[in-house]
């Protein structure tokens, strides 16, 4: 499940009835883009999920925010949740399509 952050522009597309219905096996993915996002992010984490941090994404916007400041916002809050990277950026042309 993507939950859209506020510089998605998004937002309130997110229905959270839809965290209802989340098993075991589902993962939540947290694209972002500034620290605003980022503590967006942390509350619903904290606040409305109760799924292991195995299965929680936070990922940053290529090229808006370094993996590294999304990592240590991550480790100073002890967040249960994993530093997900856009490889598809990394290995390609980060404007390239179809890959």
């Amino acid at each position: 499940m993507d939950i859209k952050c506020p510089s998605s522009n998004e937002p309130d597309s997110f229905l959270y009835e839809n965290l209802t219905y989340l098993t075991k096996r589902d993962e939540i993915k947290f694209v972002i883009g500034s620290r605003q996002d980022y503590e967006y992010a942390r509350a619903i984490i904290i606040e409305k999920l109760s799924i292991d941090q195995s299965r929680i994404h936070l990922s940053p916007v290529f090229g808006q925010i370094t993996p590294a400041i999304l990592a240590a916002w991550v480790l100073e809050d002890i967040l249960p949740a994993r530093l997900s990277l856009q490889q598809h950026k990394i290995i390609w042309n980060p404007d390239q399509r179809g890959v």
